[in-house]
């Protein structure tokens, strides 16, 4: 048994378009974002049996834009990593390759996000076995489905990053056993 996961990133938000890290901050899709999101729905043909969305505005709005006519299910689980005294700031105050097991003054290191996909894959496996999840979600979220099912290092997640990359896609496929 398994489940299949399809993570879907919010679109460009206020914040993203000032250069600013968001975190916890609750943050506005600008045009952009809300014209990326309408457009992700048109392109993606997935049929979900559930779509979890963080409960933070731009991934709500994004999923609600997407697929106006699927039921969300918000999850606190899956929100950006708190950036404490950093939301809100320049991004390049932002550097995950120091925040592994650090937490952000006042915020959460990686590994707390990562404690919490745990969590959110052992609720699945207990209520969706067998299923296709939808997720909208942030980037740190993103990056320890990453390390959890890939069975990778964060420095290996965040060096291959695709907003580093530049590789962004309409969805990402994750299978948890």
């Amino acid at each position: 048994m398994s489940i299949e996961i399809i993570y879907f990133v919010h679109g460009t938000t206020f914040d993203n378009a000032d250069s600013k890290c968001s975190g916890w901050k609750q943050v506005n899709l600008n045009e952009q974002g809300k014209e990326q999101a309408k457009r992700l729905g048109e392109i993606t043909n997935y049929k979900f049996d559930v779509l979890f969305t963080s409960d933070l505005i731009r991934a709500v709005d994004s999923a609600n834009l997407a697929w106006p006519e699927l039921e969300k299910i918000q999850d606190k689980r899956l929100r950006e990593c708190n950036y404490g005294d950093f939301d809100g700031e320049d991004k390049s105050l932002v550097k995950y390759e120091e925040h592994i097991d650090t937490p952000f003054p006042n915020g959460e290191s990686l590994l707390d996000v990562q404690n919490r996909i745990e969590d959110f894959i052992e609720f699945l496996r207990k209520n969706y076995d067998n299923k296709t999840i939808g997720i909208v979600a942030h980037r740190a979220p993103q990056l320890a489905l990453e390390v959890l099912t890939k069975n990778i290092t964060w420095e290996e997640a965040i060096k291959n990053d695709w907003r580093k990359t530049k590789e962004w896609q309409p969805g990402w496929k994750y299978v948890i056993d």
